[in-house]
């Protein structure tokens, strides 16, 4: 689903920070942390869950959803 660009200074406290701005602000549904180590992430309440292995890529997800946004906002203008 996505793939890090972020090598391993990417900490679980940071993606735990970016995990709950994108829930809290309503880009994610979810995003748990495992007990393994990994996130599951669901973007829609009745959507399917996501496995991702690495904190760096929570913070990959964090980028590209801001890209996207970006993106609507210029096309917007």
């Amino acid at each position: 689903m996505f793939r890090s660009t972020r090598g391993p200074e990417s900490t679980t406290f940071e993606a735990g920070v970016w995990a709950d701005v994108l829930v809290r602000r309503r880009l994610l549904h979810a995003a748990v942390l495992s007990p393994g180590g990994q996130w599951l992430v669901q973007r829609i309440p009745d959507g399917p869950v996501h496995v991702l292995p690495q904190p760096a890529d929570i913070i990959e997800l964090a980028a590209a959803i801001q890209h996207s946004m970006r993106l609507t906002r210029t096309r917007i203008r």
